[in-house]
């Protein structure tokens, strides 16, 4: 009887030591970039801000609705693909996701943006730019960064009153991006004063740029605007230093990349290129983002290429409206999310009624010694 208590005594002590301390719910946030194709070391950029946002906040040990929760990155490749994009999307929505932050792409969020939308979650786009994507009417959308009538016209009027340009070409890819961002230049430009002598496109998946460099070379253009992506602007640069075109090279985020001066090469020049990035941080938050890139640099051993701070925003906004809505259900946080105050290392993150961002920062740089080198941050 004494051995058979004994061992009663040690299996409880075992079934206790056994159990979990206390029960955690597991929170799945999806993210979606294009993880392969030509521009992926964007969408790993994206992941990587995401990832950093999650482990940080599952440090804290954030407690919502009386429990302890764990959040979880759920990550999927669109490759910049609209058909991949909608397929990620649902896949996302399948496997429980309360809310999404992505896609990279104009192309791929504005269709994936519907399947959000039917299904009620929360959507905050970190780097899309076309103005179509919030004006669908959709109380799930959201964006982080200005759009493409901010950027492009901010891009054409300083093409004309900085660089003295009157004689511009505009290049693009066709896609929702790239045509969007090249229009809204084109239109800013044009009414600054500019004459456009010459409008042609390509694919975001084109290496041989030479008939059109040669049929806009005859119009001796002094700037070079392209609406697309850095896979393509660098190329495109190398061959027309090959073609002899002495014309600066502008662009919108796309091309405003670390890795464009690689790509480019030497064709990169010495302040021969100006882009802007649809985001910026004034001088008051310039410490909040050395520090996060520090933390980046420290856990990934990698430079931030673009975007990963505002993914990182992202997430911790898509957090700090479950916790304002003491709720993880998309129903419940949602109108959290459409009203938030949110002071991230991006800057002061609040939205209008389409789910643009309040008062978006733009920021222009150029390259120098090969490097990105900011050149101002404007309103």
């Amino acid at each position: 009887m004494k051995y058979r208590l004994l061992a009663l005594a040690l299996a409880s002590a075992f079934a206790v030591a056994s159990a979990p301390v206390a029960a955690q719910t597991v929170v799945k946030i999806g993210h979606v970039a294009p993880m392969t194709g030509g521009i992926a070391h964007l969408g790993k950029d994206n992941e990587l801000g995401g990832k950093l946002a999650v482990e940080e906040l599952n440090a804290k040990k954030v407690t919502i609705g009386g429990k302890q929760v764990t959040f979880e990155l759920l990550s999927e490749d669109d490759a910049a693909d609209p058909k991949q994009g909608t397929a990620a999307a649902q896949k996302l929505v399948d496997a429980g996701v309360v809310g999404v932050v992505g896609h990279l792409n104009s192309g791929t969020s504005i269709p994936a943006s519907r399947i959000y939308n039917e299904a009620g979650i929360p959507q905050i786009s970190p780097s899309p730019t076309a103005p179509k994507y919030t004006q669908q009417g959709f109380k799930t959308t959201f964006r982080v960064v200005a759009n493409d009538g901010q950027l492009g016209g901010t891009l054409g009027r300083y093409a004309i009153k900085e660089m003295k340009a009157k004689a511009i070409a505009v290049i693009d890819d066709r896609t929702a991006y790239g045509r969007g961002v090249a229009d809204e230049f084109q239109k800013s430009a044009k009414a600054a004063g500019a004459k456009i002598v010459g409008r042609e496109f390509t694919n975001d998946k084109a290496t041989d740029f030479n008939a059109i460099l040669t049929k806009l070379k005859a119009s001796k253009p002094d700037v070079i605007f392209y609406g697309g992506m850095d896979a393509v602007a660098g190329p495109m640069m190398r061959q027309m230093k090959q073609l002899g075109i002495d014309a600066r090279f502008m662009g919108g985020d796309g091309i405003c990349t670390a890795e464009m001066a690689k790509l480019a090469g030497d064709a990169v020049g010495e302040g021969k290129v100006v882009c802007a990035e649809a985001g910026g941080v004034t001088p008051d938050k310039a410490a909040a983002m050395e520090a996060f890139k520090k933390r980046f640099k420290e856990k990934f051993g990698i430079e931030v290429q673009l975007y990963a701070p505002y993914v990182y925003d992202a997430v911790n906004v898509l957090v700090a409206a479950m916790q304002k809505a003491n709720s993880t259900d998309p129903k419940k946080y949602l109108p959290e999310v459409a009203k938030i105050q949110y002071d991230g290392v991006t800057g002061r993150i609040a939205f209008d009624q389409r789910g643009d961002i309040k008062d978006g920062s733009l920021t222009l740089y150029t390259f120098k010694d090969g490097k990105k080198t900011q050149l101002m941050v404007t309103k």
